[in-house]
């Protein structure tokens, strides 16, 4: 990437379209922007545009918006064209940025471009990209609180404070001999970071609830071959995901189909029947089924009799009797979670209010400022454990529990960006769609 370059890039998504955005970064916005409409509009002002190429060809009227640079998203000069969205509209608007010397963006060149120049950090970043990548309710909350910048506040203050307690140590390390420095503020100082390392930990306590909200709780069907597993799959998802024959055996590998269920996102899975079997085939499959069956966050376990119920080990289980409308005398309710008939629908509410409750419980958490990718985890992590080494650390000396506290900080800043970051950068904006 060449920073000094000027981008463009369709941000607007496929064509054909209503409408085609076409977005423009960097010092030669102005340059350009004359060169194709004419006239540069007023900052921030929609402007009606003839955009004309070589030889004065008019290629389509659109919107013309400018941003004067840094009050920009990437704080720099920026432009966005708002034109007809056909293909032959964009390709010739594309070409003639490129003639005129603009270079087509990367992914996620125009986020970067905004991180270099302190628009957005790491933290916001990532929740713009979660947002634009949000399927359901809940992923959009938790990007929306992260992108918009209070979970970046929250290690920001926390950044604060342990650079507040250096301050203090350093001061009764190198100045304890003038008048207008205090005594010994240690007290004080290690009773807020025995606090800090308390609230780190709360906060990590959320990790496991960010992961499911953002990747999905992994739901697995399982239960011997006919007990049912296909056509269960089949009526929560609404449509035939899977082969369903009254031959055993019919499912031989992991199928896989992703709902959205009380605004959380289901990532439903279909495995082979679990039985003994010779047939290799069917023997692999039984064992991508067991393999999938240990990583679930919940395992829905099939039988048509109560005595047959597979006996998986899994901590997240729901018994479910199938196929009550044919065997109705077979079952009691204590036989099973729930009972259902997929043919007739019986019992299908009740499984799937069953399901929810076992979706993760968000009155616990006040808001969605949760760490949600495992980068976050292990620098949260990193920084407690710092500040635990520093206040165990008093035999030592304040020099070396002033060092801790310096690596805990140096891991907040990790996740925001401010320090030590350049090799997650190309990581970071390769998610990124081109154009954003």
């Amino acid at each position: 990437m060449g920073i000094s370059d000027t981008i463009y890039a369709l941000s607007s998504g496929g064509l054909p379209s209503g409408v085609a955005m076409i977005r423009i970064s960097g010092t030669r916005t102005t340059e350009v922007l004359a060169k194709l409409s004419g006239k540069i509009p007023a900052p921030r002002l929609a402007k009606l545009s003839s955009i004309r190429g070589r030889n004065d060809q008019l290629i389509d009227q659109g919107l013309v918006l400018f941003f004067k640079g840094p009050g920009s998203f990437t704080g720099e000069d920026c432009a966005e064209l708002q034109l007809h969205g056909g293909k032959a509209v964009v390709e010739a608007v594309l070409t003639e940025l490129a003639y005129l010397g603009c270079r087509h963006a990367e992914a996620g060149e125009f986020s970067r471009r905004a991180f270099q120049n302190d628009k957005l950090d790491l933290v916001e970043i990532e929740g713009l990209a979660d947002l634009i990548a949000a399927e359901t309710e809940m992923q959009r909350r938790l990007a929306v609180e992260h992108s918009s910048g209070h979970l970046s506040s929250l290690y920001e203050g926390w950044s604060r404070r342990l650079v507040h307690a250096r301050a203090m140590i350093e001061a009764e390390l190198d100045f304890a001999d003038e008048e207008d420095v205090p005594g010994s503020v240690s007290p004080s100082v290690w009773a807020d970071m025995s606090l800090l390392g308390e609230e780190i930990g709360t906060h990590l306590d959320g990790a496991a609830v960010a992961e499911i909200i953002r990747d999905g709780l992994n739901v697995v069907i399982a239960g011997a071959p006919n007990a049912g597993k296909s056509s269960l799959l089949n009526a929560l998802a609404q449509r035939d995901i899977a082969i369903v024959t009254e031959i055993a055996g019919t499912t031989r590998d992991v199928l896989s189909v992703d709902l959205s269920l009380a605004g959380f996102s289901i990532k439903l899975h279909d495995t082979a029947g679990l039985r003994e079997t010779q047939d290799l085939v069917e023997k692999e499959g039984i064992r991508r089924a067991r393999n999938v069956i240990s990583k679930a966050d919940l395992v829905i376990a099939l039988s048509d009799n109560p005595c047959d119920f597979p006996e998986l080990g899994a901590v997240g289980t729901i018994r479910v009797g199938t196929k009550i409308d044919s065997n109705p005398d077979l079952w009691d309710k204590s036989a099973a979670d729930v009972l259902i008939s997929v043919k007739t629908g019986q019992g299908m509410e009740r499984l799937i209010d069953v399901i929810v409750s076992r979706l993760p419980d968000l009155n616990a958490f006040s808001n969605f400022a949760l760490p949600s990718r495992r980068r976050h985890v292990d620098c949260l992590n990193e920084a407690r454990t710092a500040i635990h080494s520093s206040l165990a650390a008093a035999d030592l000396g304040l020099d070396i529990q002033a060092e801790y506290l310096r690596i805990a900080g140096d891991a907040l800043g990790r996740i925001t960006g401010r320090v030590d970051v350049e090799d997650l950068l190309s990581i970071i904006f390769s998610e990124f769609c081109v154009g954003k």
